[in-house]
């Protein structure tokens, strides 16, 4: 058996499968491959396990067919409530069923029967691939903040060129120096510009009417 990456006794994992002898079968290699490992028979299971706070798995291992809720509902409510990687579990191994996986997200696919000797590599590969997304919506996520920070301080800008009939250069210099002096972020003091101004042409609507 391929042994888990180093740091991987610190990984959690949760399985979903109605298939007990399935079920077992994995939670025996992936702890002996030194995986914090937890079960559930069914979706319901699954997430009451995590409503319970009981786990919160780095990587979602999902058969896709079981009665009630499939392991696509499931993988829809994980990712929708705490964006959870998935890879999904079947016997199925034709397009449709693969696209469905792919488009709910999952970073890695087993076919039933499962080769003993893929498990550990194949949640490995599926491990990094997730960190890697994670990543990735950190960085979308950072420099989306930058971007709407960007707009609202060049926003404040075009106000104080307004206000002062300065030029653009001179206009940021001022919002930056008194941003540096109050020792505040440029962005916090562009957005309380914007509001305030906001304020007073709300002001000043109603006094017109």
């Amino acid at each position: 058996m391929t042994p888990a990456a180093p740091g991987a006794a610190r990984r959690s994992l949760l399985l979903v499968d109605d298939d007990v002898l399935t079920l077992g079968m994995l939670n025996r290699v992936l702890t002996l491959g030194g995986y914090e490992v937890r079960v559930a028979t069914s979706g319901a299971m699954a997430l009451e396990l995590l409503a319970n706070g009981a786990l919160t798995p780095d990587l979602a291992l999902l058969d896709v067919s079981m009665p009630g809720m499939s392991g696509l509902e499931l993988a829809q409510r994980l990712q929708a409530d705490s964006a959870i990687a998935v890879m999904f579990l079947s016997a199925e191994d034709d397009q449709a069923t693969v696209r469905a996986a792919i488009d709910g997200g999952a970073v890695g696919y087993l076919v039933k029967p499962i080769d003993i000797t893929r498990i550990v590599p194949s949640v490995q590969a599926g491990l990094a691939r997730a960190d890697e997304l994670r990543l990735l919506r950190g960085s979308e996520s950072r420099l989306t903040q930058a971007l709407g920070q960007g707009r609202e301080v060049g926003m404040a800008v075009g106000i104080l060129m307004e206000r002062n009939k300065t030029d653009r250069e001179t206009a940021f210099r001022v919002l930056r120096e008194h941003a540096r002096s109050h020792q505040r972020k440029l962005g916090d003091v562009a957005v309380e510009i914007l509001q305030a101004t906001e304020t007073l042409n709300l002001i000043g609507g109603r006094e017109r009417k």
